[in-house]
Order: C-alpha cells, then sequence, then structure tokens
C-alpha cells in the first residue's frame, strides 16, 4: 500500500484566494519533499474544532492568515519567542516525537528578507515609517529594529494603539508613534511600509504627502495582481521604487517550509514563477 503524503495547509476565512498551495508545491518540487498541501476556508467559531481535528487525522502543519493569527496562538502547546512577542503565529507546526504543536511566525523574517535581499533596500541607520498597529504590523516590529534603523516610526489612527507598540519594543531600539497625519515630520521618509487592512479592503491610510520623496521606498505587505492603492499614491507623491508584498509571501512560507521539513528552498524561482503568471 502506497503511504499517504504528508498533509499542509493554510486555514483563513476566506482563503480561496490563497496562493500558499501554488507556492509550497512549488517548494516540495524543488526540495523532493513529499507532501500536499491545501487551503481550507475555516470561521472564526470552527478554529478550534477544525484545527484539532486536521492534526488528529495526521496533519503535519498549518500556515494561519487573517482573521485566525492571533486566536490560534491558544493553540499551540509551545511558542516561539518570536511569536510571544508578536503576538500572533502563522505556522502551526506538530512535532511528531512529542505529539506537541508549536506555534511560530515568519512573517517579519519573511518582509526583511524580501527588503534586504531580494529588493535590496537598505534598513539600518534608514528612517522607516511603519503604518498601522495591528497584527501585521507586531508580526515585523521586531525583525525591523533587529536592522538597527536610524528610527522607526508606528504611526496608526489610534494613536495609543501605536505608543502601545512603542512601549513594548522600546529596549529594541529608536521606536516611537504617532498619528497617520505625521505632525512632527516635515522630511520624507526612507523606507515606508504599509500594515493597516486598509490595504485588504482596496482602500489607503490617509497620509501625508511630505511623508514621501524621490528617494523613498515605498513598500505594501500585502500582494495581487493590481498595484494597491496606498502604491497609487506613493507614486502620485513622487517615490520612484514601489514595492507589493508578494515577495514577503514567498519568503515567510519558505521560513515555514524550512520549520516543518529541514529545508529552505530557494524563492527565486518561485518568484518568478508567479510574476509571469501576473502577480504582484
Amino acid at each position: 500500500m502506497t503511504s499517504r503524503p504528508d498533509r499542509y495547509a493554510v486555514i483563513g476565512h476566506p482563503v480561496a484566494h490563497s496562493l500558499s498551495p501554488r507556492i509550497h508545491t512549488l517548494f516540495a518540487q524543488q526540495t523532493g519533499e513529499a507532501l500536499e498541501y491545501t487551503a481550507i476556508d475555516v470561521p472564526p467559531e470552527r478554529l478550534v474544532h477544525d484545527v484539532r481535528d486536521f492534526f488528529a487525522d495526521g496533519g503535519r502543519g498549518l500556515n494561519v492568515t487573517v482573521p485566525h493569527k492571533q486566536a490560534a496562538m491558544s493553540l499551540a502547546d509551545e511558542l516561539s519567542a518570536r511569536a510571544r512577542r508578536a503576538g500572533a503565529i502563522n505556522t502551526l507546526a506538530m512535532d511528531a516525537a512529542s505529539g506537541r504543536l508549536e506555534g511560530d511566525t515568519t512573517d517579519g523574517v519573511g518582509l526583511v528578507i524580501d527588503l534586504t535581499g531580494n529588493l535590496g533596500v537598505p534598513i539600518g541607520q534608514r528612517r522607516v515609517l511603519l503604518v498601522g498597529a495591528g497584527g501585521a504590523a507586531r508580526g515585523v516590529i521586531e525583525p525591523l529594529l533587529a536592522c538597527a534603523p536610524g528610527e522607526l516610526v508606528i504611526a496608526n489612527r489610534t494613536v495609543e494603539r501605536a505608543a502601545q507598540l512603542a512601549r513594548e519594543w522600546s529596549a529594541d531600539g529608536p521606536v516611537r508613534a504617532a498619528s497617520l497625519d505625521l505632525p512632527d515630520e516635515q522630511a520624507p521618509f526612507d523606507l515606508i511600509i504599509q500594515a493597516t487592512a486598509a490595504g485588504l479592503a482596496g482602500e489607503m491610510p490617509l497620509l501625508p504627502v511630505r511623508s514621501v520623496g524621490s528617494a523613498t521606498v515605498c513598500y505594501d505587505m500585502t500582494y495581487g495582481r493590481e498595484e494597491s492603492p496606498f502604491l497609487r499614491w506613493a507614486r502620485r507623491a513622487g517615490a520612484t521604487r514601489c514595492h507589493m508584498g508578494l515577495g514577503m509571501l514567498v519568503e515567510q512560507a519558505a521560513e515555514s517550509f524550512r520549520l516543518w521539513r529541514g529545508v529552505r528552498p530557494h524563492t527565486a524561482p518561485v518568484l518568478a514563477a508567479l510574476r509571469a503568471s501576473g502577480q504582484r
């Protein structure tokens, strides 16, 4: 009897649009790993039931996407240090030896690798603006500060949420909070990262045009076939380098694959294949 390949999946709600099954299938083909990877739509009220059923039926690992990244933390028996700090996970892995479920987050690693490795965007000693104070922003603050920026400003519609994040990470580097209108900022930033839910809804956070200069790199953590409203605005504001988050998606997936299988696939050919199909 032929044994069933190891099973992995991404869970979210909705999740039919996810590129993760294609990405991990390409990773498996490249590395010779025998696995199958699917997408499972899990409404919030079924999260606990469906996750437990998946692993009880022999599942080996899950990627976790919106809206479950924070709620799924309670399902893990162990959390990585970076997941505890971020207050969210995007990866669950079943340890075959102990039977314990391990939770981790690879989003921040994926963002930094895409920026510094794939795109050649320096972070060290640069002024960085992170737009948003929700789960997406939380997951990338520690890796960004580890790159030693000159300053990290967290801007959010509700300033107190940004201020709370700044307090949590104050020992990691120069980080402070601001409102979206950035009243104290006159010079443009070197790097602006859009991490709000506005990107998912096709909306644009209300930033002042003066935050963008011709040398500013603008990055939207969302991905899709069309340029986001934020990047269209950034181009009109004068930015010459604008990038969407496809590279972050692939790099965080590669880190999850490494956690599950012990090998990190090459991401360049997978990115090329996705871009050839119109993704950005």
